[in-house]
This record gives structure tokens, sequence and C-alpha cells, in this order.
């Protein structure tokens, strides 16, 4: 794999946490509407995206470490 396939795989990774972010604020958001089962839902799919967060952010780390 070339520099250049490298460094857009950090970009394509960096967009993915963006995106998961975004989608746990939204989350957060509904449950003001949310019934408790709901919440308890969104509560566990939040705590699972924070975890996805983390691994994409260590993988960055990692593709940046392989770059330089």
């Amino acid at each position: 794999m070339n520099r250049d396939e490298r460094s857009d795989n950090v970009k394509k990774i960096q967009q993915h946490v963006q995106n998961t972010i975004e989608n746990i604020h939204e989350a957060e958001q509904s449950m003001e509407t949310a019934d408790e089962e709901q919440k308890e839902a969104i509560e566990r799919k939040n705590e699972r995206r924070r975890q996805s967060i983390e691994a994409m952010r260590e993988e960055i780390k990692d593709e940046f470490r392989d770059q330089h």
C-alpha cells in the first residue's frame, strides 16, 4: 500500500469518528422524548459508539506511526 492510500485511510477514519460523535449527540437529543426502554437502548448504543471511537482513534495513531 502506498503512502497516499494510507493518508486517505486516516482521513476516512477521522470522518467516521466525526460522524459517530454526531450520532451520539443526535441520540442524546432523542432521549428527551424517549421512554425508559428507549433511553436504555440509546445509552447502550452510545456506549458502543464511544468504544468504537476509542478504537478508531487508536487506528489513526497506528496509521500515523506507520506513515512516519
